[in-house]
């Protein structure tokens, strides 16, 4: 097996210990199955992202030892994401949504998971000064996406009932998450999608953008398990404020994080030391 997959941590923060896991787990994977690894900064929203966040990914990934064979950073990529906008927009596929949140809040049913599922008002009234302030949607065809995760199994899922027609570009003419992350995705060449459950659900509505977008055949998806409390639940925000870098500062050595983290995704029984080699072994259990 061959192809490329590719490690995208957000520039909002510094990375935490959720972010080594899953550096892992795409290192473990890339070593596997014979794969290139590409560096993505996903900084699509500038609102949040910031050039130190940006500086201390590089830094942090070469204090590991993490190397990769290529990097983007979307915010350089604008030319890309508007050629594909312009794509959609001949194919009669985008529209201008007005709706406030509150709107979307009153006026849409939820998905069973808590998620509001756009029944298409803006579609369908076509009403709004274009000048006003809108996102813009993509149509989703209202159909079953078939998928695959490699450790999880099947999965027969319709993104129109999970979401409905889904935002590409915001309120402040920023690329969304789902639109960046499909364009890149084809446009960079990745074959191998190795991330965290908590983005399971977005997998059958970046599937059917991307047919939409030409990309017929969809990656090969991995969706790994995430460091969890003693409850079960995913690291609130306040644990994961906590930065490797500040365990860094204060003294402690790669082989100790790395350690600790395999450690809480119950990938060693003790808290020890790992080199990095021992840790990406280790994170080929779930393979």
């Amino acid at each position: 097996m061959s192809g490329k997959t590719r490690f995208a941590p957000s520039p909002t923060g510094y990375l935490h210990e959720g972010h080594l896991l899953s550096a892992l787990y795409v290192w473990a994977a890339a070593e596997a199955f014979g794969l290139k690894i590409h560096l993505r900064i996903e900084d699509h929203d500038q609102s949040r992202a910031r050039p130190e966040y940006i500086k201390s990914i590089y830094e942090d990934l070469e204090w590991f030892g993490f190397d990769y064979d290529s990097d983007s950073i979307q915010s350089k990529r604008n030319p890309v994401y508007e050629e594909a906008l312009a794509r959609l927009e001949n194919a009669g596929l985008v529209y201008p949504c007005f709706c406030s949140r509150k709107q979307l809040e009153a006026e849409n049913p939820k998905s069973d998971t808590g998620e509001i599922v756009y029944q298409g008002k803006c579609r369908e009234s076509k009403t709004g000064a274009q000048d006003a302030p809108h996102n813009l949607r993509v149509i989703i065809p209202d159909k079953v996406i078939k998928w695959h995760d490699m450790r999880l199994g099947d999965f027969d899922e319709n993104p129109k009932l999970q979401c409905g027609d889904f935002p590409i570009r915001d309120r402040d003419m920023q690329w969304t998450y789902q639109f960046a992350v499909c364009v890149d995705d084809i446009d960079e060449g990745i074959t191998h999608i190795v991330r965290g459950e908590d983005i399971r659900s977005s997998t059958a509505r970046q599937i059917a953008l991307m047919q939409l977008l030409g990309r017929e055949t969809p990656p090969a998806y991995l969706h790994h398990p995430l460091i969890v409390d003693a409850t079960g639940k995913k690291l609130s925000k306040r644990e994961r404020a906590h930065s490797l870098r500040q365990d860094r500062d204060a003294g402690m050595s790669k082989e100790s994080l790395l350690g600790r983290v395999c450690f809480k995704a119950n990938l060693q029984p003790e808290n020890t030391p790992l080199t990095l080699a021992e840790a990406i072994s280790l994170a080929k259990q779930i393979l």
